[in-house]
């Protein structure tokens, strides 16, 4: 997922990572380190990349502002159009699961230029058919003024693209080993392919040892756990 991520990076570009994001940490740090070293990258209170003093106002204030190329959201539940549900699941009164808040995350999906969907694990309840409670819209109406939106979703069995024209996640590539059949089982409404969807390209040897030293690293400021449990050889 993380060398995923990492090919979305262009750059010269201004990327965000947000909080608990530690894969897309990964990947955006993967390509700081390789092809996009005039990236500026910049890490939720991250030591070495976070800029902002004035606390995460400043950082809303600059993405309003359209400052970014990209960013990155995860949800509780994604559909097949691309909302996302960081709400409730269930009656919205006396909801079955309470996720925790939405924070910036509607603002966040409609002003960086490009949006990256992530999610670390890939099952019939996260990937629904309509999300019970609508979060970050996937597509809104044409006279709302909308400079960015979801661009790429990022899981451990595949990536979708965001097609505009229809509004829904279109599979781009499967993972390695992974069938369409698997794919099937694992999502909650029928998988649309596009007409040249094949495999993902696997890690390489350079970007793996990458990851495993000198990203591990520097990810390990701000998500230790994360860093001594994710990069097993």
């Amino acid at each position: 997922m993380a060398c995923v991520i990492a090919r979305e990076v262009r750059d010269g570009e201004t990327v965000a990572v947000g909080t608990l994001a530690a894969i897309p940490a990964c990947g955006v740090l993967l390509a700081h380190f390789t092809h996009a070293p005039r990236a500026t990258v910049i890490i939720i209170n991250h030591p070495d990349y976070w800029p902002f003093r004035g606390g995460s106002k400043e950082f809303y204030d600059f993405a309003q502002r359209g400052k970014l190329d990209l960013f990155f959201l995860s949800g509780g539940q994604i559909d097949r159009h691309g909302n996302l549900n960081l709400i409730t699941v269930g009656d919205h009164d006396r909801p079955d699961v309470r996720f925790p808040g939405g924070a910036g995350a509607a603002m966040l999906y409609y002003l960086p230029h490009r949006v990256v969907v992530f999610r670390a694990d890939h099952s019939p309840r996260i990937f629904v058919e309509r999300v019970d409670t609508v979060t970050s819209p996937g597509s809104t109406p044409s006279d709302v003024v909308r400079p960015g939106g979801p661009w790429k979703t990022v899981t451990p069995l595949c990536v979708f693209r965001y097609d505009r024209g229809s509004a829904a996640l279109v599979v781009e590539s499967l993972h390695p080993g992974v069938s369409r059949e698997e794919l099937g089982r694992r999502t909650g409404f029928a998988p649309t392919y596009d007409g040249a969807a094949g495999v993902t390209p696997e890690p390489t040897d350079a970007e793996l040892e990458l990851l495993r030293t000198r990203v591990k690293d520097t990810v390990a400021r701000i998500y230790p756990r994360f860093a001594m449990t994710a990069f097993a050889r």
